[in-house]
């Protein structure tokens, strides 16, 4: 399943979006060696991204004419992340304008690495590309 935007840093991890839908997301992560810590597991900051990117996809699943942005993530990590990793995330509440969501990693063996909550704002998408007006990929936040 492809990704409905680009996101350079996503690509640059080589995250797998699996499935996207109906409040719920996964996304693959095969950590290569430049995404580990001075203690050869998973850097902390690829396991939250990897989060923070299962959660907004979560929560778009509802309505992908729109974008999310974070707003704030709370995150517990449990045991070190190796090996091929898989996120879950799911919305668990939603207004107009904002997402309320949990995600959790979990590593090969189905062991709990990771979990997080977010709160996402949904925001307009704007059009990227060539021709686009906004060649930046800028959005409002406001």
């Amino acid at each position: 399943m492809e990704f409905s935007v680009r996101i350079p840093f996503v690509e640059l991890l080589g995250f797998r979006l699996l499935r996207m839908d109906g409040g719920e997301a996964e996304i693959a992560f095969d950590p290569a060696p430049e995404h580990q810590n001075s203690f050869d597991v998973v850097h902390g900051g690829a396991s939250m991204t990897l989060l923070d990117v299962v959660m907004a996809h979560a929560a778009r699943s509802v309505q992908d004419d729109m974008g999310c942005v974070t707003i704030e993530m709370k995150t517990s990590f449990m045991r070190a992340a190796k090996g091929p990793l898989l996120a879950r995330g799911k919305l668990l509440h939603r207004t107009a304008t904002m997402a309320f969501t949990e995600g959790s990693v979990f590593d090969a063996s189905g062991k709990l690495c990771s979990h997080a909550t977010g709160t996402f704002k949904y925001v307009p998408r704007l059009p990227v590309g060539p021709g686009s007006t906004q060649a930046l990929n800028r959005i409002s936040t406001d």
